[in-house]
């Protein structure tokens, strides 16, 4: 039975449930994973490759374990299912911003992602795509928090299973950058923070790492040293740990124009952020140094070397200005030193983005392996 014929029977029954619960029940109380709300995406959102699609609201948890509320869209490929479901590929997205309003689901706009997206789907894979909690749902996004990221990618297979019913419970992980970030720590919990599906591995793709060791340095007066958009990811992640741990007083570290643009990137997307920001260097978002935020940035931002149950594969742009492909070799001698598999593909003409088409073919021939 296509899930057409059943979604207006879960739509009314989702209206029946909420209209049941007193006023005062709060909407993430439930399973993480459960879904709260559902419908289809609108035709911004959709994928040319899809045969439905889905917007979900559902239930995951953060950093520590309490609950929130996330998004995400769900993609169908075109005919019957596979006598055991589609295996499912859950996508975290790059950089697009902190503020509602950005989040994909609703808005689209992933560009080449979307692309890359929609190729998984022509080969026959399910694609379920977090918005990450924050974006469109309450609360702020806590930007490059892998622990929350990874709940939220997990959980959206969870949603995405409870939409679809015709989604296996066998399913990957890709992303790119932020995503790429959330693609690794989610490789790191998924078969323990969701033991009921068949998690089968990762597709991590330029995920930035190590930044714990780079962002302390980012005090009054240093440059970019070349990185692209050095300065908004810092920025962004402070915006981030701020809300994560506002006993650190974060903003009171930040410069006035610093803090004019915490407040802006929790309003508009990531291009009108970096309009604003333009050639600024990110010495000049602080007024004094951040080194005593290691131990902090450390725990929200650092990506594990070991407890990688499962294959990991990276991909990464020689040319990359982004996230440079030193940091990427330096997680990988990393991962080496602690006994951890992976497998590292660099792809010699690769910028950020470019490294997803780059990528596809060689991912794509892991993952049919994995899953099938």
């Amino acid at each position: 039975m296509r899930w057409t014929a059943v979604l207006p029977v879960v739509l009314v029954s989702v209206a029946v449930a909420v209209a049941g619960l007193p006023a005062h029940a709060d909407p993430v109380a439930g399973p993480p994973g459960s879904v709260v709300e559902a419908g289809p995406l609108n035709s911004v959102a959709m994928l040319p490759g899809a045969a439905e699609g889905y917007r979900v609201v559902y239930r995951t948890t953060d950093h520590h374990g309490a609950g929130r509320l996330s998004s995400g869209a769900v993609y169908v490929p075109p005919g019957p299912a596979p006598d055991r479901g589609w295996p499912v590929v859950s996508y975290a997205h790059g950089t697009i911003g902190l503020a509602d309003g950005c989040e994909p689901s609703v808005t689209g706009g992933l560009g080449d992602e979307g692309a890359y997206m929609d190729r998984w789907l022509r080969r026959g894979y399910a694609v379920v795509a977090t918005d990450y909690a924050g974006l469109g749902t309450p609360g702020e996004l806590a930007y490059l928090d892998g622990v929350a990221a990874g709940h939220d990618v997990v959980d959206m297979v969870r949603a995405g299973r409870a939409t679809v019913p015709e989604l296996s419970p066998r399913w990957v992980v890709a992303g790119l950058s932020q995503g790429g970030h959330a693609a690794l720590h989610t490789a790191h919990l998924a078969t323990a923070y969701g033991p009921e599906l068949d998690y089968r591995g990762a597709v991590a793709l330029a995920p930035p790492t190590n930044l714990e060791q780079v962002f302390p340095f980012a005090g009054p007066g240093v440059s970019n040293f070349g990185v692209a958009g050095l300065t908004k990811f810092t920025l962004f992640t402070m915006v981030g740990l701020a809300g994560a741990r506002p006993d650190l007083d974060v903003p009171s570290r930040l410069s006035p124009r610093g803090r004019e643009l915490a407040a802006l990137a929790t309003q508009v997307c990531t291009t009108d952020v970096g309009r604003q920001i333009g050639k600024m260097q990110v010495g000049e978002l602080f007024s004094r140094p951040i080194d005593d935020l290691r131990p902090a940035l450390a725990d929200y931002i650092g990506v594990p070397t070991v407890g990688y149950d499962r294959p990991v594969f990276i991909g990464q742009g020689a040319v990359d200005l982004v996230v440079p492909m030193p940091l990427t070799l330096l997680f990988t001698q990393q991962l080496v030193a602690a006994d951890s598999r992976f497998d590292l593909r660099l792809y010699p003409s690769a910028d950020h983005i470019g490294v997803l088409a780059a990528s596809f073919d060689d991912s794509a021939a892991v993952v049919d392996r994995l899953v099938n």
